[in-house]
């Protein structure tokens, strides 16, 4: 922990009432000048996470009830509204803003300057302001080490996906059926039907 941090001090919520919360930090990770991270409050889950290994930069915000797993990257500035979860291996790119309630999958990477307003899947990759999905984090994925027929096998799942060919549930079911073996499209299915978890 570096000078000029703010942890557990109050949540910036004006319901909460000085419940007792938790506030959540795992071993290894490494929290730099002027971070904050707030406790949980009523309205979530009473208790803000934050995973192993992880690094949060100079200037970044965790505000409460977020759950952040293992490996997460906060870069300078990042800011995370009220109820965010953001999965293991992600990165939130620098003066990047998440908006409240937004899931943010696995190994997913934000662009610097971004903002979302709506989730991210795993292995995913978000960039500009107010961001949609553009692809999938192909060299984050490489960089961790996932086996490139994965990897392929994932675009291929992604392109599925998302496509505009008939709706989303039918897409969902078809993309299941295909790749529902390989672990990284088992993530993107799980996230989408609702079965992620941090």
């Amino acid at each position: 922990v570096y000078p000029f941090v703010s942890i557990g001090q109050t949540p910036q919520d004006i319901r909460f009432h000085d419940e007792l919360s938790t506030l959540t930090i795992g071993p290894n990770t490494t929290i730099r000048e002027y971070v904050t991270i707030h406790p949980g409050t009523e309205g979530g889950h009473m208790a803000t996470k934050v995973g192993a290994n992880c690094l949060l930069m100079i200037g970044a915000h965790v505000a409460h009830d977020c759950a952040l797993g293992d490996n997460v990257t906060l870069v300078n500035g990042a800011t995370l509204g009220g109820h965010v979860s953001i999965g293991e291996g992600a990165i939130i790119g620098g003066l990047s803003a998440v908006h409240q309630f937004v899931r943010i999958g696995a190994y997913a990477f934000i662009g610097g300057m971004t903002g979302i307003t709506a989730d991210v899947i795993p292995f995913g990759m978000a960039i500009g302001n107010r961001a949609n999905l553009c692809g999938l984090n192909i060299v984050g994925l490489k960089r961790k080490g996932f086996p490139r027929e994965q990897i392929h096998e994932l675009r291929q799942a992604y392109r599925m996906l998302f496509s505009s060919e008939g709706t989303l549930k039918e897409r969902l079911e078809d993309v299941e059926g295909m790749f529902s073996a390989n672990p990284l499209a088992k993530q993107i299915i799980d996230f989408k039907i609702g079965r992620a978890h941090v």
